[in-house]
Parts: C-alpha cells; structure tokens; sequence
C-alpha cells in the first residue's frame, strides 16, 4: 500500500523526483526483457526479482523489447512485478507487444525510446497466427483491466489494445486495436517520458550516481541454456535411445545403461527447471519404458505394448521441449513444435543407425576386451559342451510352445529346449536344427 501511495504522489507530482532519487533510490536492478516471452523468460524475471530483492535494491530497471509470446507466462510475470515489494520501472527499447504490453502496464512506470511503441495484444494461437477464440481474448481483455487499474491507468484503453470491437473515442475505431506511438501513449497515460537509454533516464532523474547492478546468468543457467540447444537434446536422445538398445542387448553390462539414465536427466532436468517439461510429461516418458520392458521381456514379440513404449518414450521427449498447456497447444508457436518434432525424429533415426554401425565393431574395441566376449570358443578346441547328438543336426520339427526366442520344440514326438536366431516363432510352425551346441538347440523357421 505505500509503495502504490508512493508511486501515486511521484505521478501527480507531489513528490519530487530528484527528492525520490536523494532520499529513497541507494540501489538499483536492472535486467531485460528482449526475447519471445516463455517458460525460460519467465524464468529470468523470476531469478531476476529474486536476485533484486536479494541485493537489497531500491528500484528494479527493466529494458523491455519483445513482440509478445505466450499468455501464460506473460500472465506469471505480470503478476510476479505487481507483487513486488520494490518498485519496478520498464524502458520500452522499441516495442513492447502483446504479451509485451500486459506486463509494461503492470509495471510502475513506463518509459520509451524515440520510435518505440506499445500495445496490440490480441491473442493469437501458435499454430498459423490466426487470432485465437474469444475464451482467450476475453482473459487478455480482464488481464489487461484489472492490470491497467492496480496502476491507476485507463482500463478501457488496456482493453482496446486486445479487442478491436473496443471504441474509445478520439483514439481508436473498429478497424484495428490499439498500439500506442511514444507521444500518444504519453498523452493517454501509459507513459512517463521519452528517453534514448536507461542513462538517460537515470540522468533525468538524479540518479546517474546511484549503484546499478545488471542481472547476468550464473554458470548454472548457462549450462542449463546449454542443454537446452536443440542439437545438444538431440545427442542427448541418440545417447537414451542407443543406451537403452545395447543394455537391453546386452543385460548386466551397466555402461549403456548409466549412459542412457545420464543423458536423460541431461535431457529433462534443463526443461523441467524452465517449466517446459512438466511432471506428467516425465512421467510418460518412463511409462514408455516401462511398456517397451514389458514387451520384451514379459510378452516378447511386437505388439501393442512395444508400439505404446515407442510412441510413449518419443512423445515424452517432444512433449517436454514444448510450452504446451495441460496437451493444449493452442499458443506453441508452429516453429517451435516443427523443431522438437524434428530434433526427435532426426536423433532417433541416427541412433537406430549408430546401432546397426557399432554393433559388428563394438567388440573389436580394447575398452569392451574386458566386459565382452569377442571370440568364438569352438568345439575343436575343447570349449564347448553339448547335451546333444549331433544326430539332430537337420533334423525337421514343429514349436511346441512359441520360441520367443527361446521356447520348447518336438522332434520325432520327443520335446525339446531350443532358441532361434533372434527371430520369434509361433507354436506350430516348422523349424530346423542349426546347432546342438550347448544346453538348447538351436533353430530357423523352415519353409518347404
């Protein structure tokens, strides 16, 4: 309340500014508002306002330049500035739109460069631009009102900015909403003044020799921006993709596995902490897992649960690069849904091709030499055992229970362990001996 008297008495100009810069501003927080407003946006106000009260300042300094982005997070943000114990100013470096403007408005005071501008909000969907259905113009419309009034601005002109059908005389008219030039949004009350930079408002107020600290991303962030590289989440599918294939193939081993488990936690940790993964997106990847499991190792074959697990591991890692709202994705920009859409596909094609080109080297390399067997322990050389006659070497049988891959056959009326090549073969169908070595014969599928 004493900061909205505050800022009350500064607009009227019963307060003084330079008695506000001498007096009151010791400290002040700067940071920017210059890309697409969304989940990682988000984020950076909200460590940025973190960071500013941390600090102990006395006004925090944005510099705003953006065409908007999606209304969920604008929605986050705005709320997050009018909820601040410390007042937040906002320089409008060119254009402040859409999203853009809802969260200028929210702010104490606005100030813009020569040529800057502010306003058309109307909800557009992410899809083709086309303007969105009027359930989501009318939560811009409230937004933009109850926001222009918490800061003493007209709400009717807040509104127009969203909703062309919105006439106020003299300003607009049913052709097309409202967007503000610096000298009419200083007629109209949604700016305080024109200024070339932030210096040159801080000069204009007395407070060019105030300490100014300027938000800059810890080493944190900078990984997490990192990981969040398209072409980085795509090595990092290869490697989740390609580790679960060579553990699965190889069970026991270990590497492949704490490759794919690294790799994921790589993968969803960056998206989760920026709000773009959410849990239940996590959550469908690891059902995925689970289903593939299940299909190989419970029920082995290719049915409906290996395709859910595929289906279910693939959409879990599109799901979580995209901003989309509870499965909505009405405000995902096509581009960005086109890129992770892409990003998967093209990372889990290669794996599957870095599959097929590892698997006939993978045991030539020294550093498998001690976890692999890379030779053939022949019966010549005293290596292999066989419960066998070398009598049902050719012989001709049927499955007795489906080989999937290992299974009974029947031989001659007697029943017998077997194991085919890989292959899964059904009860009933005809096979042939390939090999007696070891404990099970081994088997094809034999076609007359």
């Amino acid at each position: 309340m004493v900061r909205l008297w505050f800022s009350f008495l500064l607009l009227l100009g019963i307060l003084p500014v330079s008695l506000l810069a001498q007096e009151k501003i010791n400290k002040i927080y700067t940071f920017k508002i210059d890309a697409d407003i969304d989940p990682a946006m988000n984020r950076r106000v909200q460590l940025a306002l973190e960071e500013a009260k941390k600090n102990e300042s006395s006004l925090i300094m944005i510099e705003m330049d953006t065409y908007g982005g999606a209304v969920t997070d604008a929605d986050e943000i705005r709320t997050m500035i009018l909820e601040s114990d410390i007042p937040v100013y906002v320089f409008i470096n060119k254009d402040a739109a859409s999203a853009g403007a809802l969260i200028s408005i929210a702010c104490d005071s606005i100030y813009m460069a020569p040529g800057s501008s502010i306003g058309a909000a109307t909800v557009v969907n992410g899809t083709d631009g086309a303007v969105a259905p009027d359930k989501y113009q009318s939560y811009m419309r409230s937004m933009m009102r109850s926001t222009a009034e918490a800061n003493g601005r007209d709400p009717k002109i807040a509104e127009a900015m969203v909703d062309e059908k919105i006439v106020i005389e003299g300003i607009s008219d049913e052709s097309s909403v409202i967007t503000f030039s610096v000298s009419e949004a200083i007629k109209n009350g949604f700016c305080e003044g024109e200024y070339e930079s932030i210096d040159a408002i801080l000069k204009a107020q007395n407070l060019e020799n105030v300490e100014v600290i300027t938000y800059e991303e810890d080493t944190i962030d900078k990984i997490i921006g990192f990981f969040l590289n398209p072409a980085i989440s795509g090595v990092l599918i290869l490697i989740i993709i390609g580790g679960i294939y060579f553990e699965l193939q190889t069970p026991g081993v270990g590497f492949p596995l704490l490759a794919a488990i690294i790799a994921t936690l790589l993968y969803f940790i960056p998206y989760y902490l920026n709000g773009l993964a959410e849990n239940w997106e996590v959550l469908v990847f690891f059902v995925g897992i689970i289903l593939l499991a299940v299909e190989l190792f419970v029920i082995p074959g290719f049915g409906i649960f290996g395709i859910l697990g595929i289906v279910f591991i693939l959409g879990g890692l599109v799901l979580g690069m995209i901003p989309n709202q509870d499965f909505n994705f009405d405000f995902v920009p096509a581009s960005q849904l086109f890129g992770a859409l892409l990003t998967v596909i093209l990372a889990a094609l290669g794996s599957v091709g870095l599959v097929f080109w590892l698997t006939p080297k993978i045991n030539k390399w020294g550093a498998f030499s001690h976890i692999t067997l890379a030779t053939t322990q022949d019966r010549s050389e005293g290596y292999t055992s066989s419960f066998y006659s070398q009598d049902l070497l050719g012989k001709k049988g049927t499955v007795h229970s489906r080989l999937r891959p290992s299974g009974k056959i029947e031989i001659d009326g007697e029943i017998y362990d077997a194991y085919s090549r890989g292959d899964f073969i059904d009860q009933g169908e005809k096979i042939i001996v390939i090999s007696t070595e070891g404990t099970s014969l081994k088997v094809k599928k034999w076609e007359e």
